[in-house]
């Protein structure tokens, strides 16, 4: 994912961010970096010891971070694109969903793709996608929904 001086949407619109998932700025979190792709965003994510449910395999709470973070960057993307303005507007989760299909393995790189399926003027609904060593591990949907001025999460990337 990240070859030559390409950066991650993250990177480039949420450098300071502090969130647990996406956040750049977050020492501490996974520091997710999602990039574009022809129908969305798509990343890597390689886990590490501490994401383990039990030995070998990753805890559902952090599959469901990945699909939540990088499905709001999805639909925070599509919503730019559409408007098409020069910086994208800040989302939040209004609904999400995962289904854990198979035991996600420790032992791989883990690749998530979000997908726009619907849109609107402020809010997108994202398909999203897990994949450990070629096996779909997890799978969801979520709706993502631009927040305005007055909102506590409206300046939350600057």
């Amino acid at each position: 994912m990240e070859t030559g001086p390409e950066v991650s949407v993250q990177e480039k619109y949420a450098p300071s961010s502090i969130c647990f998932g996406c956040g750049p700025a977050n020492e501490k979190g996974l520091q997710i970096k999602s990039y574009r792709c022809e129908k969305g965003l798509e990343m890597e994510f390689i886990p590490k010891e501490e994401h383990q449910a039990f030995p070998g395999m990753i805890n559902g709470g952090i599959i469901g971070t990945l699909l939540d973070c990088h499905g709001n960057w999805t639909a925070s993307i599509a919503l730019m694109d559409q408007s098409k303005e020069a910086s994208p507007p800040c989302t939040v989760t209004a609904s999400y969903s995962i289904n854990l299909r198979r035991p996600t393995p420790l032992d791989g790189i883990m690749k998530v793709r979000g997908e726009v399926t619907e849109i609107s003027e402020d809010r997108a609904r994202v398909s999203m996608t897990l994949e450990v060593n070629g096996n779909v591990c997890a799978t969801g949907e979520g709706l993502f929904i631009a927040v305005k001025e007055g909102h506590p999460a409206f300046h939350r990337w600057n």
